[in-house]
Order: C-alpha cells, then sequence, then structure tokens
C-alpha cells in the first residue's frame, strides 16, 4: 500500500511538472506584444471602473501608471522588456505634448489682456528664467556640467507639465480661480518658451565661444520662431474655423467625425509653424485660445475640448508606462547623488523661492503663491526636450548624467506631487478658494 501510495504521488508529481512545463512553452509561444495588450487592457479597466475609488485617495493616475510600467518592466513580468530609440519617444511625447497644449489653450477663459493674465506673465516672465539659471547654476557647480550642457539641463526641467497636472488646472471653461488659471497657462506656454534656452544650451554645448552663434540664436530662436509661433498659431486657427463654418452652411459634418477638427487643427498647425521655423508648441497654444474665441456656438470648442482630453489622457498612458519600462537601477544608482540634489533643490527650494518671488504684488492670496511654487510638476515635456537634444548632438557621460538626473526629477514628481495634489487641492478648495473672489 505505501509502495502504490508512493507510486501514485510520484505520478501526480509528474504530472504536475509536466503541466507547469507545458504552461512556460505556451507562455513562450504567445507573442508578447499580446500579452502587453492583455496588461495595458486590464489597466485600462481597472483604472476607469476604479476611478470613482481612486479620486478619494491621495494618487494620482501618472503615479499608478509609473508603478505599473516599472512592474511590466525588467524588473517585475518582463512584459515590456524593449529599449525604443530616442527618436521614438521623441515623437510619441511630442504628439502628446501638442494635443496637450491645445487642450490647454481651449481652457483660456480670459480677455486677452495684460491684467487679466497678470499671474501667467510672471509666472512666464520670472520664474521660468529663475528656475532654468538656478538649475544650471547648481549643474554647473555641483554636478561638474559645462555651462553649455547645465543651461541645457535647466530648459530640460524647466517646463511644468499640461499632461501631468490635470487635478491642479482649470476645471471647466467656467471655471475662474485664479490659481489654477495661472498654473494651466503657465503649463501651456512654459512648453514652448524653454525651447529658446534648449537650443541656446544645443549651441553652447556644440561651441563654447558663444560670439559665434549668440546673434543668431537672439534673432532666430527667440525672436522670430516666437512670432511666427503666435502668428501662425492665429492665422492657421482663424482659416480652419473660418473654413469650417463656411462648408457646414451648406453640408454638415457627420457628428461622429466632427471632432476630428481639432486633431487636424493641432497637425495643421503644428508642422506649418515648424516649416517657417516657428515654434509649433507655441502656435498649437495659441490656436487653441483662438478657436475657443471663433466659433460662436460654445458646444463646438466644448466638444473639442472633451475630445483632445480623452486623447491627452490615453496617450498619458503610453508614455508613463514607457517611462517606468525604461527605467534602470543602475544608472539612477550611478546617477542618484546627482539627481537628488537637483530634484530636491528644484522641487523644494527653486520652484517654491521662484514662485513666492515672481508673484509679490500678484493678486494671488498668499495660500495660493504657496500652492503654486508646490505645483512645478514634471513629466512628459522634459522627456520630449531630453530626447530633442539627444537628436542634435547630445552624447556621451554628459548625456547619461543629464538623462538619468531627468528620469529621476521626472519620477520623484509623479510621486510627490501624485501624493499631494488631491489633499492639497481639496484643502484649497475648502479653505482658501471661498475667501478669495475671481478676478474675472
Amino acid at each position: 500500500m505505501n509502495l502504490a501510495g508512493g507510486g501514485c504521488a510520484r505520478s501526480f508529481y509528474l504530472s504536475k511538472s509536466h503541466l507547469v512545463n507545458l504552461i512556460k512553452s505556451a507562455i513562450a509561444i504567445v507573442d508578447i506584444y499580446i500579452l502587453d495588450l492583455l496588461a495595458i487592457g486590464i489597466l485600462l479597466l481597472t483604472v476607469t471602473l476604479g476611478s470613482g475609488w481612486i479620486s478619494r485617495f491621495p494618487v494620482s493616475y501618472a503615479l499608478i501608471y509609473l508603478v505599473v510600467g516599472i512592474g511590466l518592466g525588467p524588473y517585475g513580468s518582463k512584459l515590456i522588456n524593449l529599449r525604443p530609440e530616442a527618436q521614438f519617444v521623441e515623437r510619441l511625447t511630442e504628439f502628446v505634448v501638442i494635443v496637450s497644449l491645445y487642450s490647454c489653450g481651449l481652457k483660456m477663459n480670459r480677455p486677452l489682456k495684460f491684467w487679466a493674465w497678470n499671474s501667467t506673465a510672471r509666472l512666464i516672465g520670472f520664474l521660468m528664467p529663475i528656475s532654468i539659471f538656478a538649475v544650471a547654476a547648481v549643474a554647473h557647480w555641483c554636478v561638474k556640467l559645462d555651462w553649455g550642457p547645465a543651461i541645457l539641463l535647466g530648459a530640460i526641467l524647466a517646463p511644468t507639465d499640461p499632461v501631468l497636472a490635470s487635478e491642479v488646472q482649470l476645471a471647466n471653461l467656467d471655471d475662474r480661480d485664479e490659481l489654477r488659471f495661472g498654473l494651466t497657462s503657465e503649463g501651456g506656454l512654459n512648453d514652448a518658451l524653454a525651447f529658446p534656452f534648449v537650443y541656446f544650451g544645443i549651441y553652447a554645448l556644440k561651441d563654447n565661444n558663444w560670439q559665434n552663434w549668440f546673434a543668431k540664436w537672439v534673432a532666430v530662436d527667440l525672436i522670430w520662431a516666437i512670432a511666427a509661433g503666435l502668428v501662425m498659431g492665429i492665422l492657421v486657427a482663424k482659416a480652419v474655423t473660418w473654413i469650417d463654418r463656411r462648408l457646414q452652411r451648406y453640408q454638415p459634418a457627420d457628428q461622429l467625425m466632427e471632432d476630428f477638427i481639432a486633431l487636424s487643427t493641432i497637425l495643421i498647425t503644428y508642422s506649418l509653424t515648424e516649416l517657417v521655423n516657428g515654434y509649433g508648441f507655441l502656435a498649437v497654444f495659441v490656436a487653441g485660445i483662438v478657436v475657443q474665441r471663433t466659433y460662436s456656438n460654445s458646444e463646438k470648442p466644448l466638444s473639442q475640448l472633451h475630445f483632445t482630453e480623452r486623447i491627452e489622457k490615453l496617450m498619458e498612458v503610453a508614455t508613463i508606462l514607457l517611462l517606468g519600462s525604461l527605467l534602470r537601477l543602475e544608472p539612477i544608482l550611478a546617477y542618484g547623488g546627482y539627481s537628488l540634489l537637483v530634484a530636491g533643490l528644484l522641487i523644494f527650494i527653486i520652484r517654491p523661492v521662484g514662485a513666492w518671488i515672481s508673484t509679490i504684488g500678484s493678486p494671488l492670496h498668499r495660500a495660493s503663491r504657496l500652492l503654486c511654487g508646490w505645483f512645478g510638476i514634471r513629466g512628459v515635456g522634459s522627456i520630449y526636450y531630453l530626447t530633442y537634444a539627444f537628436g542634435q548632438g547630445l552624447k556621451g557621460e554628459t548625456a547619461e548624467k543629464i538623462a538619468w538626473i531627468t528620469f529621476t526629477t521626472i519620477v520623484i514628481s509623479v510621486i510627490l506631487h501624485g501624493i499631494t495634489s488631491t489633499p492639497l487641492m481639496n484643502w484649497y478648495e475648502r479653505r482658501i478658494k471661498p475667501k478669495v473672489p475671481d478676478l474675472i
């Protein structure tokens, strides 16, 4: 009986082992791409159906995507085990940013007068240069980068992210809150206006003698590119809306297809502006503002806003999952000291102090000024500028330093701001906002 029992147990063990081997063989046969699709589908279903519960907790969607991306990468299930070329990441993030900038433009509900954009002018005109040159100083003196790469790092980390900052931006077109408006408009403009400093850093990286290229930088990359971005954003948006109104009189577009006008406006504006060496990011943001003001039927820009926000959210998933899967422990540790220094100073000192200085005398409440200094979320825009710099000649040890400082700063920002944004904005909505009259 014992022998028989032992035989049965051995038979069961062999069957179980055989079954495990069969499962492993089946998994090996299955295309890893299909498993990636399955994982992403489960993630989307989970965060969508659980969004009501997620919104109650101090956690952002970006933080969830980042954790899942790490879990799907080489330190987890290894379902995403690729190292995409910098150009692919550049194009992906470029598309995400232009859609997000157009969405920001559609949310701009202020008259085009300086007093109405006072907070924006301060955050762009003072805070952004302070952030760039303060980070550059830290990078030069502490990270031991030359001034060219140091300024490039400052420009890469300067833009606050319009993609990941939805919780602190304007909730809808009727939202007149000054803090939310300032953060939304800042995110829409500094992703575009950091570009001159990116070019400055790239030029300095290639040629330390600034006299050889400084005049060209001022004329072309500062004056012409910004002016071209503004003009093209206005002209293309006006042309598209005019054509749309004229043709709709004769034959209305299919309602299912009509929102694609937003996507066509984004792509046409961006491409035409880039063809004349203007800043396409700036043009797309301006186009969103123009479209929002041009249509007499307010439902059209509102519908476009909802459409672009959906695209933005979907692309956010792809970008942050990819970021999580790209993270590697060895370089993070190798450059960890530099990364923590730059990220810590930027998030806890440079941005808060710079925001406080920039908003002296502004209509912002004191608590709003503090929150404005805290919500300097870094993300997709910084990844775009980094990969763009790779394509323009950034390489070697300098590239490694800048890349891993950037990645680590984004990860720290996603974690810190993802945890704090919901409770801080809830506190603001309850305690501060009712006491502060809207500017408009």
